[in-house]
């Protein structure tokens, strides 16, 4: 009789990458940290490539028109020495560095958001969605000096380049891979899971939606610097606990950065080498930087310096009794190498401050609106996403970012009072009682229970882009979390969707669409609001997923929130004779089968599964709603006067809206 096997199965893989990227490798002081061994979820079917459940590599060359073979990571010899050694001549070396990394960047998203990652769905045309399962990562995709998400393919692109500047750090010929960057590795993952949740925020309305694309990409690759230990601690005795200074913690991607010619890093969260006299100088706060500040990555840059400097204040304030203590309470170091035993606790410290600052921004995307996202926004987002799990802020996270992005004239527009209080998203019971024409606290409890309780969804087609003209009746919304099957999860967002359109445009939940900045009724609305393909005479309401998230709090219970996107859609015209002839037709009259552009208002609900009390109901409005003619005309004037680049009359903005690949734009100066 054979014996059952009762080896357990590992929960985790370890592979081995570069810390930051080949050039730490090559310089003395740095050899000791230039690889490490990252730990991530271990995958039983990981197949040749690899491809595994999230990603699937695929290396080929077309430049030199080669196809590497597959680095096989459940080869026993590279299980028994924790994966390939780091290799820049090796390319199956460079296909664990992408998955590795890669796999990292995952984790960290799904920690934060309570559910599995999705990639966004592929969309041969406006009716269909297909679940994209794997994301592919084409390690030697070009030879250039770019890499980039391609929102079109769903694969990551790295490309590589000859070095042609001469210096300390740079020898003429040799070549720089990008797929080597674990920053820029992570810095393309982040995209295409951004991209996952929020399709919407490759649309450009306005200066800060590229930006943060950009800003929130290199938030993500910063911060996961502090997740190892060995790099983290050196550091910290490098620089005497002091971060605020220039360490490799607060820089991304310095070989590319130096090849490229820049005399140092890509970008740096905190400071920048002064041209006249190649010294690294600190990038001091200021309250007008935006003003004057279009172009995506130095805008972004900004959101990052805000709120790097956030995490800089929560350090130094968790960190300031260990200071006092070894300093005889002057709280000045004396000169020379601080103990080894400060060096651990000020690293412990610095690792918990950076890992919180890191849940807190991607929890936040859950908060955002659906488009048109602003810096104002997002700040919006992280403080109500983290009051939603730790009412008590007693590590002052949520004090330090109200500070660093008020020092960087970061703010919400129309704000009265500067606050905590007074910048979290409101509840649905606080819009209620602001709105006149809305349904009552009371009747819209009983809406709430009514989207839960209810028996069955209706069958008619909804406007959100069914998978099935005719859906089969649905009894209950499908939970998803960390665990499930992430096509049935996929299936289960898709389902929920509908239920929700049901009960949102012929159920009782049309009683809050006032409340929701949803407009119904097409007879007092411009004739180029879209309108509804089931219903002649309403308005289309497009519902674009329904989210589960599971996280928990402070005290250690779980909470279970549904996170709903909901938009309308306008045409655009950007002649604005022709939009202003257009919008005086009747409701339903023949459109032009092309707008130039799409204009979009909605919501963002964030909606307690277990209380479904309206005052636990978070309502993120887009600022107007779709019949808000100004602004309509302020996302008009953005795209068609300089908006966009470059700014000539109409045929550029329309040239830019079409693209298909705009982050391979974005970068296209060599700039991830």
């Amino acid at each position: 009789m054979p014996r059952p096997d009762l080896t357990p199965e590992p929960s985790s893989r370890t592979l081995r990458v570069f810390a930051f990227d080949p050039s730490l490798a090559t310089q003395i002081d740095n050899a000791g940290i230039a690889e490490i061994a990252v730990s991530i979820p271990w995958e039983p079917d990981l197949q040749p490539g690899p491809v595994g459940e999230y990603i699937e590599v695929v290396d080929v060359d077309p430049a030199s028109n080669l196809f590497y073979p597959p680095v096989d990571l459940n080869d026993p010899r590279i299980l028994a020495q924790d994966g390939l050694p780091p290799s820049e001549s090796n390319p199956q070396f460079h296909q664990q560095m992408v998955y590795a990394v890669a796999m990292a960047t995952i984790a960290h998203f799904e920690q934060a958001l309570g559910r599995v990652a999705l990639w966004s769905s592929h969309r041969p045309n406006r009716r269909v969605r297909q679940f994209v399962r794997r994301l592919r990562i084409y390690p030697h995709a070009l030879r250039d000096r770019n890499a980039f998400y391609s929102p079109d393919k769903k694969a990551l692109l790295f490309g590589y380049f000859p070095t042609t500047t001469r210096d300390a750090h740079n020898t003429p010929g040799t070549l720089v891979f990008t797929a080597l960057s674990h920053d820029i590795v992570a810095h393309e993952t982040t995209h295409a899971l951004l991209d996952g949740v929020h399709p919407r925020f490759n649309e450009p309305v306005n200066h800060d939606v590229l930006a943060f694309h950009e800003a929130f990409s290199d938030i993500v690759a910063l911060f996961q610097h502090f997740a190892y230990p060995g790099v983290l601690r050196d550091q910290i005795r490098r620089t005497r606990g002091d971060l605020a200074g220039e360490s490799l913690l607060g820089q991304l991607a310095q070989q590319f950065g130096r090849a490229s010619g820049r005399g140092g890093a890509l970008r740096d969260a905190l400071g920048e080498v002064d041209e006249a006299t190649g010294e690294w100088r600190p990038r001091k706060p200021s309250v007008r930087a935006l003003d004057t500040t279009l172009e995506p990555h130095d805008r972004g840059a900004i959101l990052v310096a805000a709120v790097f400097g956030a995490f800089l204040k929560a350090y130094r304030h968790r960190t300031a009794d260990l200071y006092r203590i070894a300093s005889d309470g002057t709280g000045v170091l004396r000169a020379g190498a601080i103990h080894p035993d400060l060096t651990h606790r000020l690293a412990t410290e610095a690792e918990g401050c950076a890992k919180a600052i890191l849940q807190m921004c991607i929890r936040a995307i859950d908060y955002c609106p659906p488009v048109g996202i602003t810096f104002g926004d997002y700040l919006r987002a992280m403080l109500t996403a983290d009051v939603a799990l730790f009412p008590e802020d007693s590590s002052r996270f949520r004090l330090a970012m109200l500070e660093s992005f008020r020092q960087w004239g970061i703010h919400p527009e129309g704000l009265r009072v500067y606050s905590e209080e007074s910048l979290l998203w409101p509840t649905l019971a606080q819009v209620l009682r602001e709105s006149a024409d809305a349904a009552t606290e009371c009747d819209a409890a009983g809406v709430l229970r009514s989207l839960f309780d209810a028996t069955e969804a209706a069958t008619k087609a909804p406007d959100h882009d069914p998978l099935n003209p005719r859906p089969p009746r649905i009894r209950n919304f499908e939970p998803w979390n960390l665990e499930g099957d992430r096509y049935q999860t996929w299936r289960g967002a898709e389902s929920n969707a509908r239920i929700l359109w049901n009960w949102l445009v012929e159920g009782p939940g049309k009683q809050l669409a006032p409340a929701l900045g949803l407009v119904v009724d097409s007879w007092k609305a411009p004739a180029t609001i879209f309108q509804s393909e089931t219903y002649p005479g309403t308005l289309a309401i497009e519902v674009h997923s329904v989210r589960t998230a599971q996280r928990r709090t402070a005290r250690g219970s779980t909470v279970t929130d549904l996170v709903v996107e909901i938009t309308q859609r306008r045409r655009g015209f950007f002649d604005p004779e022709v939009q202003k002839r257009l919008d005086s037709l009747t409701p339903g009259s023949p459109m032009p089968p092309k707008c130039d552009f799409i204009h979009r208002a909605g919501c963002t609900l964030i909606i307690d599964a277990e209380s479904r009390c309206p005052s636990r109901v978070r309502v993120i409005r887009t600022p107007g709603d779709i019949t808000d003619n100004a602004r309509f005309e302020a996302v008009r004037r953005f795209l068609c006067e300089g908006g966009l680049e470059p700014a000539n009359a109409f045929e550029a903005p329309q040239r830019q809206l079409d693209r298909r690949e705009p982050f391979a734009l974005i970068h296209r100066h060599g700039d991830h």
